[in-house]
């Protein structure tokens, strides 16, 4: 088990960033605690100005708040393990984009999916920025979500963001609450990021 604390997942950098970066994970365990309404117009405010590929800002949010209707429909999608720690989540967001461009009537947008991921990581940091915690997660099924909230065709369902204040890890189900104490940790920089070809790293110093 490690010495980190649940609160305290810091990442191991010797690089100088940015608190927001630094202390951001993506915890299971969620407090009931209801999110301010300022604070959920505030990450969804720092979506909207996420860039995209020519402006084209395909993403779309379907949000639900815990004992709505829409949360209710979006949790009868996840996969079963997903719904084991979802349920303690007080907001729960499909995230979609189009796939067609606006500004080119009938052409396909390349990057439909590259400018929503940026606009869910906007959202994740002004949530951490708030002292809030976003999970993102795939273990869905995209097809039922589409059809249950009516999605356009030429939309593509993607992925869903839990968000709300960090919880005791008590409310888990006992098998994820090891995930919860477990590191963080991330590939190393020569695994990532090459110079002149692929495979051979980079360095400044």
């Amino acid at each position: 088990m490690s010495n980190m604390t649940h609160q305290n997942k810091t990442a191991e950098t010797k690089f100088g960033l940015h608190p927001v970066l630094l202390e951001r994970w993506s915890p299971r365990a969620f407090s009931d605690k209801a999110v301010e309404p300022e604070k959920i117009y505030r990450f969804l405010e720092a979506a909207r100005w996420s860039p995209s590929a020519s402006n084209e800002q395909p993403w779309r949010f379907i949000i639900g708040l815990k004992g709505d209707d829409t949360y209710k429909k979006l949790y009868e999608t996840f996969v079963e393990f997903n719904q084991l720690w979802t349920k303690t989540a007080p907001i729960l967001i499909l995230n979609l984009a189009n796939t067609l461009s606006t500004k080119n009537p009938g052409k396909a947008n390349l990057t439909y999916a590259y400018d929503l991921g940026q606009a869910v990581a906007h959202l994740s940091f002004q949530a951490h920025a708030d002292g809030l915690y976003a999970h993102q997660m795939s273990g869905f099924d995209t097809q039922l979500a589409g059809k249950v909230f009516e999605v356009p065709d030429h939309y593509k369902v993607i992925s869903v963001v839990a968000v709300g204040y960090i919880g005791n890890p008590d409310v888990l189900h006992p098998n994820l609450k090891e995930l919860e104490y477990a590191d963080r940790n991330r590939r190393p920089w020569s695994e990532n990021v090459f110079s002149n070809k692929f495979g051979q790293s980079f360095s400044l110093f």
